[in-house]
């Protein structure tokens, strides 16, 4: 049986190549995604061990050691970099430094200050404008050769005066500085201005996914971020022999009882190798999901082909029954075919994996994931995972074929080629597909229901998009004829004969058509209800974004602490602007009821904001006068003419909140613009948390919006923390996000839509040599080539929409039952349909049949008429 299965391969290894290409694009992924997932984390844990080199115990206050979460932000390591707030209290001074270094086994003390500056470009903008990059800022530590080995320089020398500092080497190309150069940069404040020194190599992922470093003097560092003497971190190296842990217990008997801690070299490996699993693991499981679904949509080509091609053999299956081969040793030749066959795919799968790992990480790195440099690294599992995914896969997928092949009779074979499949094994399909599909969508209407994405509602929803996409597929022999009969009626009336054909032939094996178009079906309904739920989404968040503002600008910080009072008068004063109106926000509790109550100029605001009054008049807010949108009136009762006993701001910065009371004196549609409730700015700035404006609501004159950013950066001194955005800038910076996901997932899912395109071809092709008498005949009695051409081009068609409109259609359910667990973090979310899209994926769809048809019209085209006629 063994000869047999070898024989079979490398007698239909051109029907096979299909199935072959769907296992090596599957194992492929897979591949891909292991040996780029062991590739980032050693590239990870070499950038750590470089930040560890030479660090025995690491010193830091409870700030510096904090660990961010976020994917590809690691701890900061010792001599590098952290997120520290300014003129922080909690520090470490010069003294415990020259304690540590009289301990004995110290070689060294590093001391080390961590901040953040934004550096601004030419055009006062950020050189990293992007808000999730992070603008690192730290202290040059000289040696004795003056050179600070932390940081490597490239060009110049390090900082050694207050106006002085020294850029990494990416953001100053980037900027175009050079040596000499002004550099104009802020903290949290005014912007200050140093002569740039510098430039120096760094291999701090951050910086290397689009962040910024700057280095100042250790005394300027201080100044700026700390207070004089103090530090954040103190890195200390051992001598030769010295024992790591004793060390570090002989530091921290000299540390104080709170606020400091040290660790061990040991120890610092140890938490930063944890963070680095966390963050590859999340991103290899992530793309081992899509890697699935690749392999899942390739099972239905590799079962059809087996189904095809025993259909084919089933004389020769006959033969072998008949001359005494028993039913499991039919299996075991089919079983062993598909492994060998899934063997040879699998190895071919694992060499193309190696070029998809080398191209995720630039791919990748585009998106903004920040991966670090490193070599390829392939370890043992990897190779044998891949061989083992890709073999099992093909194996399983060929066993209900190897049984269907052993249940045929030897006389029945024998009699005939081709047998439609029994009536009852039909009913049965129908049956537990209507359950599968039933359980599905009461599952999904269940989810439409909910309003929050807890991960309990998550699961129910992905069990109900499971339960309903099984169903569908099970179903989809019965759905076919209704579907692919209507196609036929407009394929017949457009090419006749042809269309007629190309029906019928789409007709004749349900469960083989139904299998081709569910492959092209699974893609298109994933991509389908991402569309969906993403275009959904980003219409809400554009609302959102922009809801009930006519300004078209706002202005903003780029850090919490918010603009300066005067920001809207010196914006005000600019020619071409028509009202600049300031906007603040305080809490307010009255009734046990928390809302939030908006400070502005009710003047300027009006012009730069639409609110709907329901009642009363906004011309009558002025002190201790306030406005309440009705949903806060709803939930309070207020209406106008009453007044409310309150409590304004929550303490951060008054001390304590205070007592005040307003008078109601009109009732808007809630909007973003005003929250809850909106006042004067004279009432509501001193109960601010910082006392500072959250932004400035810009509305230029008529014609005049065009070119005034710039005057409003440079009005204000063009501070690099300033965030001037206009309308369609504030809805990208929101939709942002979901756009990189959904680009992302586009070209995950694209692998199972190739796969699919893989299924129709390798269908159509051997449908072709399995109808060899029949169009043999066709030609016979008149059908010339281009007559065949367009029958196997239509039917390729008809199978791609009939796919492609179960796709969209359960794509779109799935989409709308679970849009509604968005509801509590996205209040505006209500599914808008892409037509463009979804006929976009018609077209799609319409294309892919076209293409998938040209090899086997050609072929079939192709045949020669006496020969496809003689009997074999």
């Amino acid at each position: 049986m063994l000869r047999t299965a070898l024989r079979n391969v490398l007698a239909h290894k051109a029907r096979l190549l299909m199935t072959a290409l769907a296992v090596l694009l599957g194992v492929a992924f897979v591949s891909g995604t292991l040996v780029f997932g062991d590739t980032v984390a050693n590239a990870y844990r070499s950038a750590s061990a470089e930040s560890l080199r030479g660090v025995a115990v690491s010193v830091r206050t409870a700030a510096a050691g904090t660990a961010p979460e976020a994917a590809g932000d690691e701890a900061p390591a010792p001599g590098t970099a952290g997120s520290g707030d300014p003129r922080r209290t909690t520090a470490l001074g010069t003294a415990l430094a020259r304690k540590i270094g009289q301990l004995p086994g110290v070689a060294s003390v590093r001391p080390t200050v961590h901040g953040e500056a934004t550096v601004a470009g030419k055009d006062g903008c950020p050189v990293s404008a992007d808000s999730d990059r992070q603008h690192l800022a730290t202290n040059y530590v000289p040696g004795k050769d003056g050179k600070d080995s932390r940081f490597p320089l490239k060009a110049g020398r390090g900082p050694a005066a207050a106006d002085e500092l020294a850029l990494d080497a990416r953001t100053a190309a980037k900027a175009g500085y050079r040596l000499g150069d002004t550099i104009r940069l802020a903290l949290d404040g005014p912007v200050l201005t140093k002569k740039l020194v510098g430039v120096v190599s760094a291999d701090d992922p951050r910086i290397t996914a689009g962040g910024t470093l700057t280095l100042f003097d250790t005394r300027t560092a201080q100044q700026l971020f700390l207070q004089p003497g103090a530090f954040d971190e103190l890195a200390v190296a051992a001598r030769n022999g010295t024992d790591e842990r004793a060390l570090t217990e002989q530091v921290r008997a000299l540390l104080p009882a709170t606020g400091v801690q040290a660790l061990s070299g040991a120890d610092l490996a140890v938490e930063q190798s944890a963070q680095i699993a966390r963050n590859t693991q999340s991103l290899t499981k992530t793309l081992l999901v899509f890697a699935g679904i690749a392999l899942f949509v390739g099972a239905f080509l590799i079962a059809n082909t087996f189904t095809m091609l025993i259909a084919q053999r089933s004389r020769d299956i006959a033969l072998m029954r008949a001359v005494g081969a028993s039913r499991r040793q039919v299996v075991r030749a089919v079983l062993i075919e598909a492994a060998l066959l899934g063997l040879v795919a699998s190895a071919a799968g694992f060499g193309l994996g190696l070029g998809i790992a080398t191209a995720l990480r630039p791919l990748l790195n585009t998106t903004g994931a920040g991966l670090p440099d490193g070599p390829l690294v392939i370890t043992p599992a990897a190779p044998l995972a891949s061989l083992a995914v890709g073999v099992v896969v093909t194996v399983l997928a060929a066993w209900l074929p190897s049984r269907k092949a052993a249940k045929i009779a030897p006389v029945t074979a024998l009699n005939s080629v081709d047998q439609a499949p029994p009536a009852r094994a039909l009913r049965v399909r129908n049956v537990l597909g209507v359950l599968l599909t039933g359980a599905g969508v009461l599952v999904m209407l269940y989810v439409s229901t909910l309003r929050t994405s807890k991960e309990s509602n998550l699961m129910c929803a992905m069990l109900g998009s499971a339960l309903t996409l099984g169903g569908v597929i099970v179903l989809a022999p019965l759905l076919s004829r209704p579907l692919i009969t209507l196609a036929g009626k407009v394929t017949t009336r457009l090419c006749g004969v042809s269309g007629k054909l190309a029906k019928e032939n789409a007709l004749r094996n349900p469960r083989r058509t139904a299998a081709t178009a569910s492959a092209l079906m699974i893609g298109l309904a994933l991509i389908t209800g991402l569309t969906v739920g993403g275009h959904s989404a980003q219409r809400a968040m554009a609302e959102e974004a922009t809801e009930g503002l006519t300004a078209d600008y706002k202005v903003t910080n780029s850090t919490a602490r918010g603009l300066d009072k005067d920001t809207a008068a010196k914006i005000a004063r600019i020619p071409g602007v028509a009202a600049a109106a300031p906007v603040t926000s305080a809490g307010l509790d009255t009734q046990g009821k928390y809302a939030v109550l908006t400070g502005t100029d009710p003047t300027a605001f009006g012009k730069a904001a639409r609110l709907d009054v329901r009642a009363g008049s906004l011309r009558d807010l002025g002190s201790g006068k306030i406005a309440v949108s009705d949903a806060f009136a709803r939930r309070t009762g207020l209406a106008v003419g009453d007044t409310l006993d309150a409590e304004l701001g929550n303490g951060a910065a008054t001390g304590k909140p205070q007592r005040k009371t307003l008078a109601v004196v009109a009732v808007y549609a809630k909007t973003r613009a005003a929250d809850d409730a909106l006042g004067t700015l004279a009432d509501v700035l001193p109960y601010a948390d910082s006392h500072e404006l959250e932004n400035v609501l810009v509305k230029a004159d008529p014609g005049k919006a065009a070119g005034l950013e710039r005057k409003i950066r440079a009005a204000l001194g063009d501070n690099p923390l300033l965030k001037v955005r206009s309308q369609e800038q504030l809805i990208q910076e929101n939709n942002a996000p979901v756009t990189t996901v959904l680009n992302m997932l586009y070209g995950l899912l694209g692998m199972a839509v190739v796969i699919a395109v893989l299924g129709v071809v390798n269908t159509l092709a051997m449908s072709v040599f399995e109808r060899t008498r029949e169009l043999g005949m066709l030609r016979a009695i008149g059908l010339d080539r281009s007559g065949v051409k367009r029958m196997v081009r239509l039917e390729s068609v008809v199978i791609s929409l009939f796919g492609a409109v179960l796709g969209i259609a359960t794509g779109t359910f799935l989409a709308w039952a679970g849009g509604g667990l968005t509801t509590t973090s996205m209040q505006e979310y209500e599914m808008v349909l892409p037509w463009g899209r979804l006929a976009l994926f018609l077209a799609l769809a319409l294309a892919i049949g076209v293409l998938a048809a040209i090899w086997p019209a050609r072929r079939a085209a192709g045949l020669n008429m006496l020969r496809a006629i003689q009997p074999r």
